[in-house]
């Protein structure tokens, strides 16, 4: 008999003890979840924090390519427009000097033309004579002149001879006006004094009679 209550009181000490160790367990497993469940939530908060901070710095990252965009494009149009200055530049420089040698040219061409006039009115003069030397003298000068238009030729200075052309008051000027019925109204019938063109450009009209209808 009392060894029979002693084996009870045993049994229930053995499942006493059983029952502690599941609730301590049970415990310690709750206890480790909720640790488990503690460091999850801190893990997620700080990936949450990082993702803030990764958006937040593409974000700053966006607005600075596009801040990087419009300087690049500003630079890019200042460089245009300095370009163009510059070719602009260039341009007014090489038109300023080109006005300025055309310029000199032509005063330079102004100062010979009473000279060409002179070497040819020496030749028109010596044509008729019937003396040697002269004849000989008329040669070299007519030589002369022939080559004195050969070189005003090679820097664009050309003769303006219009005998039988329209007169033309853009490159000719009317000394008088002389009726001629075997010829068109307003012809030039003789030029007094040739004219010249430097590129072009008049640097002294032709002196010509103009032809106009009987009266």
């Amino acid at each position: 008999m009392v060894n029979e209550e002693q084996a009870e009181a045993d049994n229930e000490k053995v499942q006493t003890g059983a029952e502690d160790q599941a609730a301590g367990a049970e415990k310690t497993a709750q206890e480790s979840a909720v640790d488990e469940q503690s460091s999850a939530a801190e893990e997620a908060g700080a990936a949450a924090e990082d993702a803030a901070e990764a958006v937040e710095e593409l974000e700053e990252a966006e607005v600075t390519l596009e801040t990087l965009q419009d300087e690049l494009a500003q630079a890019k149009d200042a460089a245009l427009r300095a370009q163009a200055e510059a070719q602009n530049a260039r341009r007014r420089s090489e038109q300023e000097v080109e006005k300025a040698r055309k310029f000199a040219l032509e005063r330079f061409a102004g100062g010979l033309l009473p000279v060409v006039d002179n070497l040819e009115r020496a030749t028109e003069a010596a044509a008729d004579s019937e003396d040697e030397a002269v004849k000989s003298i008329a040669e070299g000068v007519d030589l002369t002149y022939k080559s004195l238009i050969d070189v005003l030729a090679k820097f664009n200075i050309e003769v303006v001879d219009p005998v039988g052309e329209p007169f033309d008051p853009n490159v000719h000027q009317a000394m008088t006006m002389v009726p001629n019925p075997d010829m068109e109204p307003n012809t030039v019938m003789d030029v007094m004094q040739k004219g010249y063109t430097l590129s072009g450009r008049l640097i002294r009209p032709a002196m010509v009679v103009v032809s106009k209808a009987p009266e």
